[in-house]
């Protein structure tokens, strides 16, 4: 059981989250607090959620590799080594290619689910939370590749994760994301083809999330992509905002690329 009163946040210099209110935890944001990513389970990406993502590959969808529209949901895993949290800066691979900044609905979980109802589906959420979802820009969704997925820090959590009760219409919020000096990027919850209860009912129809998973909605069709030097705020509803650097990558020692 992963049980949550009211705002989760786990700074930096502590070794465990603490529960606090909203005033609470804001107020430690706002003094500049860095956190970690305030989740302990898998987390878990959602491909092709967004109706206009979906749109977007046109006939392609009924083509080689795909074949037809899919019919049940496309995820794939964020691994541990991709987890960080508010403040993080994160490593460019190629500024040429920069870091699209997919900025989605964690849905994070407070018991075992499984086989679960689409009219039962939230009893089984602890919270929500905002997660980077970050990649490689790619054309590609056939297979999710690691190599453009899974980077270390290519999966940015928090600042908090807000308790379910907070949020009274998790499919109705507005997300945004703002990189200095651009013109802000605009979506909603709204968009998904999959609702947050409806995404529950049909991956827990196939596999069990457990207490403390995450569950992303998706990332919003035409997601902006960060580069060096890049200050990025991500905003979903009343959420804090969630903020990450983009720097250059630094070779380590025995690195061939």
């Amino acid at each position: 059981m992963f049980a949550l009163a009211d705002h989760l946040i786990h700074l930096e210099a502590e070794p465990l989250p603490r529960d606090l209110s909203a005033s609470a935890a804001s107020a430690l944001l706002t003094s500049g607090a860095a956190c970690r990513a305030p989740v302990s389970g898998m987390v878990y990406g959602c491909l092709l959620n967004d109706r206009a993502a979906l749109a977007a590959l046109g006939d392609a969808v009924n083509a080689p590799p795909y074949k037809a529209p899919p019919k049940a949901p496309i995820l794939y895993v964020k691994p541990r080594n991709t987890l960080a949290g508010h403040r993080a800066r994160i490593d460019v691979p190629d500024d040429r290619d920069g870091v699209q900044v997919g900025a989605s609905l964690g849905i994070v979980f407070g018991r075992t689910a499984t086989r679960v109802s689409v009219e039962r589906a939230l009893d089984f959420v602890a919270g929500f939370t905002i997660v980077a979802d970050l990649c490689v820009p790619h054309e590609s969704v056939y297979r999710p590749s690691v190599r453009y997925r899974a980077r270390d820090g290519f999966c940015v959590v928090g600042p908090t994760i807000v308790a379910r009760r907070h949020v009274e219409h998790p499919d109705d919020l507005p997300i945004n994301v703002q990189i200095a000096g651009r013109a802000p990027f605009d979506a909603n919850t709204s968009t998904t083809m999959r609702n947050v209860a409806q995404l529950i009912a049909d991956v827990t129809d196939f596999m069990t999330l457990s207490a403390g998973d995450v569950l992303t909605l998706g990332v919003p069709h035409g997601s902006p992509v960060a580069h060096v030097g890049d200050e990025v705020r991500i905003a979903i509803g009343t959420f804090e905002p969630l903020h990450i650097s983009f720097v250059g990558t630094a070779k380590t020692a025995g690195e061939t690329r």
